[in-house]
């Protein structure tokens, strides 16, 4: 698997509002995986938002190996899949990261305003990329 730097059409993929998955390891070695909104930072980091009630954060903490993939919005044959570790974990404040999130994804803040949110910023170890995404 190919380390980063990413190329800049792989970069450019994960830059986009695209479906994606996430997964985690429950303590018990169980491999979880769930759909979620990401964004890549200006520094190449994927930056994750969750619910602070929300067992994959337990996972995190546990274990701060992560995956991603995000699946091109027309050829989900193309992905980019996106393994590495989290950073930092962070109360999101304001609730600043979900609204980039959601605007992101949906053009509007996130309109559920009365629970806890947690930003969680994961640098990428290796990535694999397959369709028009497929490294050399």
């Amino acid at each position: 698997m190919p380390k980063p730097p990413l190329p800049a059409d792989v970069a450019a993929l994960l830059a986009q509002p695209n479906h994606a998955v996430m997964g985690t390891i429950h303590p018990d070695g169980r491999p979880v995986t769930v759909a979620t909104w990401y964004l890549v930072e200006d520094d190449g980091r994927i930056l994750l938002n969750l619910d602070a009630s929300r067992a994959r954060l337990a996972h995190l903490r546990a274990n701060p190996q992560v995956s991603l993939t995000a699946l091109a919005p027309d050829n989900w044959y193309t992905h980019v899949s996106v393994q590495g570790h989290v950073v930092e974990i962070r109360d999101d404040e304001g609730l600043v990261d979900i609204d980039r999130l959601s605007v992101h994804y949906g053009g509007n803040p996130y309109p559920v305003r009365d629970r806890a949110r947690v930003s969680v910023l994961v640098e990428i170890d290796h990535w694999h990329g397959w369709g028009a995404a497929k490294q050399d």
